[in-house]
């Protein structure tokens, strides 16, 4: 193997590893310009909206001048090609008024058949039509020419002319001449009369240098219109783009001013339908953030409210239990007497407070949704007498009457057991703690869509101005505080009971008069035992 062929060898070896290396930077490149172009465009409004209507007015643009052009070009080809037939036509029309024309077979190098008229209308044809006239014979030999200098001897003309005037057809035909780069138009056409043999053809051939400068200027016209109509383009997307932004930055001023606290920035009216329907979310936003701020506060108030009731409810029991067993730590009692009514006192006070975190825990459950009930048929009927039985003992030591003075062989409702089992005795509870030497009669009745308790006591009774309070946390009225026999209670009782008796769908209420007593009317959806028993 020669030195030379080494090299080359080298130098392949090298273009090899080269390849890959150029195709990898320039694939790196490409993804470059793709990233840099990608947050060009996803930058802002200004920028994408700028971006999508330059380049969809170039791409437009692009495609109408090459669809114009193609068209312009398609369309004046073939005006073209009429036109020079049309002229062949007037050239051979032209050619056989002469009576002394005789056509003669080619000339020859140094002898020229062709009279002096015969040459002279031939390049006068060729002036007006502004073509070159060539006539040949069916073997395709030139028999004369307009541009006799230009033609060198012994050229035929291509067979598809010939064929083409055989067959007594007319022809067109152009090309690229890749000399000048400028298109040539043919037009070919038999030569004599219809009626006679056809011994020649006449071949007309002119370029387009005209219609060449004439697209130019069409297309470096239509470039400059695009160029002016592109400063619009940009003017407007510009406009637009700041049409846009300047309400969604209003609006993102708006939502600044709702996530600092503030909820009463008004905003405006848009006429775009998006916009508008984004400012009225953002107003509506505005609207419930304000309500839940105002939730907020009032929540926060009142856990602030409970906390300092359930700090002053603790606090007393704690209180008396705390200086009972101090005085029991000191030694002060010595008497087993005293001692037992000190021991008493803490028992009694340390119930109460296991009894109010338990109702304190059982209020939060109902609260928050957490209780559910395990519904079922049942007789609210044998409820009732079955607490009223376990109130007996109590209602002795008040020295009171319980009495069911009313009641249908049953009344049947959908509900949990427990929960009723627990409205009614603490119902009744309170009713015999507000009740001594009295009476406290029941009474049970259904109308076409409720079942109704009625729970009433010859008591203490509650006063108009505590009336409205019973329902609230903690709350006991002034006359049941002031009674010698109160017995104490967490002052959540009627509290967890009327919330016990919405989850049942029922309802309750209370009328009371002070010194009279009070009744509290309950009442549940009826229903009908033959549903029940489905």
């Amino acid at each position: 193997m020669g030195k030379g062929e080494s090299n080359r060898d080298d130098k392949l070896e090298k273009t090899q590893e080269w390849l890959p290396r150029m195709a990898a930077l320039i694939f790196y490149l490409l993804n470059k310009l793709k990233n840099l172009i990608t947050s060009l465009v996803n930058k802002s409004i200004y920028t994408r909206i700028t971006m999508i209507n330059v380049v969809s007015f170039i791409v437009c643009l692009s495609l109408f001048i090459a669809f114009y052009g193609s068209s312009v070009n398609r369309m004046v080809s073939q005006y073209a090609e009429q036109d020079l037939l049309r002229k062949a036509t007037r050239s051979n029309f032209a050619l056989l008024q002469r009576e002394d024309w005789e056509w003669l077979p080619p000339s020859s190098d140094d002898e020229n058949t062709l009279t002096e008229g015969q040459v002279d209308l031939i390049n006068f044809l060729a002036d007006v039509f502004d073509a070159r006239i060539t006539i040949f014979d069916l073997d395709g030999n030139l028999v004369a020419t307009s541009a006799i200098q230009e033609v060198v001897p012994g050229t035929k003309v291509d067979q598809k002319y010939i064929d083409a005037v055989i067959e007594g057809e007319t022809y067109t035909d152009h090309f690229t001449d890749q000399t000048t780069d400028e298109r040539v138009y043919i037009g070919v056409v038999p030569m004599g009369q219809s009626d006679e043999d056809i011994e020649n053809g006449i071949l007309l051939e002119t370029t387009s240098v005209r219609l060449n400068r004439s697209l130019a200027q069409n297309r470096f016209n239509l470039m400059a219109a695009g160029a002016f109509l592109l400063l619009g383009i940009l003017f407007i997307s510009l406009y637009q783009a700041m049409h846009l932004s300047r309400p969604i930055n209003e609006m993102t001023s708006a939502v600044l001013e709702l996530s600092t606290g503030h909820y009463t920035k008004k905003n405006k009216t848009y006429a775009l339908i998006e916009l508008a329907d984004l400012s009225d979310q953002i107003k509506k936003l505005s609207v419930k953030m304000a309500r839940i701020q105002e939730e907020n506060k009032g929540v926060q108030n009142e856990r602030t409210r409970l906390f300092a009731e359930i700090s002053h409810e603790l606090r007393t029991p704690l209180t008396a239990v705390q200086g009972y067993v101090e005085a029991i730590q000191d030694g002060i009692v010595q008497d087993q007497e005293m001692m037992d009514r000190y021991l008493d006192i803490i028992y009694s006070q340390t119930r109460h407070i296991n009894r109010l975190v338990d109702d304190l825990l059982q209020l939060s459950r109902l609260e928050s949704g957490i209780i559910s009930l395990e519904k079922v048929p049942l007789d609210l009927v044998s409820i009732v007498e079955h607490v009223m039985a376990s109130m007996e003992s109590f209602a002795k030591i008040r020295n009171t009457k319980l009495s069911l003075k009313e009641a249908p062989s049953e009344a049947i409702i959908l509900g949990d057991l427990d929960r009723l089992q627990q409205i009614t005795k603490n119902l009744l509870h309170n009713a015999l703690n507000a009740t001594e030497n009295g009476e406290i009669s029941l009474n049970i009745f259904s109308n076409e869509t409720s079942v109704i308790l009625s729970i009433q006591d010859t008591g203490l009774g509650i006063s108009h101005e505590d009336l409205p309070h019973i329902w609230d946390r903690f709350y006991q009225s002034r006359t049941y505080k002031k009674s010698p026999t109160n017995h104490q209670g967490s002052g959540l009782g009627l509290v967890i009971v009327k919330q016990l008796v919405e989850l049942h769908q029922g309802k309750i209420q209370v009328h009371s008069q002070l010194g009279q007593g009070t009744t509290f009317t309950l009442s549940f959806p009826l229903m009908e035992t033959s549903n029940a028993s489905q």
